[in-house]
């Protein structure tokens, strides 16, 4: 158990029985009043943003978390299947872990996944993939004067929005924080 002088942004805690990343730690003495330290922390797991304030003499639990890279091999229904690229070990990342760029997984890609004692509680896709267009209507000629966009469906089956002069078969570099597209890869 470490006291909570020891705690600094970026740490994992277990806090209440669940895993908590600090995001704000601040030291405050307020006029004749004792000390403490004011924390401004995030679950792990379901995102709720926690604030609460440490005595200087209390103690915490602050876990060890491992980070690593890992090649991302296949869909396993609630799962996606990792293996560390030195080990050649396998895991089975829940698809959560990933939001919204689980969408954009295609296999063979390099992810990021943070383990706490054997449990992965934290999981990145990179933050742009380039992927294939296989379907989109086709422009209509001279209608390009205005920034206008169209549908597409990447190779992983989801719907992007494109500009009009990228037609089937071309890869495009699509962003998995937001889902927008970015360029045309050559």
């Amino acid at each position: 158990m470490a006291k909570a002088s020891d705690i600094k942004n970026g740490n994992i805690l277990r806090f209440n029985g669940e895993l908590v990343t600090v995001e704000e730690f601040i030291h405050r003495t307020p006029g004749n009043l004792r000390a403490f330290y004011q924390a401004r922390m995030r679950n792990v797991k379901t995102g709720k943003l926690v604030e609460y304030r440490f005595r200087t003499d209390e103690e915490v639990e602050i876990c060890r978390v491992e980070t690593n890279d890992y090649q991302y091999l296949y869909d396993d229904a609630d799962f996606f299947v990792v293996m560390d690229n030195k080990t050649y070990e396998q895991f089975n990342i829940p698809k959560f872990l990933f939001g919204d760029a689980a969408k954009f997984m295609k296999e063979g890609m390099n992810v990021v996944v943070a383990f706490e004692s054997d449990e992965p509680i934290m999981a990145q896709a990179p933050a742009s993939v380039e992927l294939e267009i296989t379907y989109t209507e086709p422009a209509v000629k001279g209608d390009t004067s205005t920034n206008a966009l169209k549908y597409a469906t990447v190779e992983t089956g989801v719907e992007v929005k494109v500009p009009l002069f990228i037609n089937q078969g071309e890869k495009v570099k699509i962003d998995t924080r937001t889902g927008e597209y970015i360029e045309r890869v050559k």
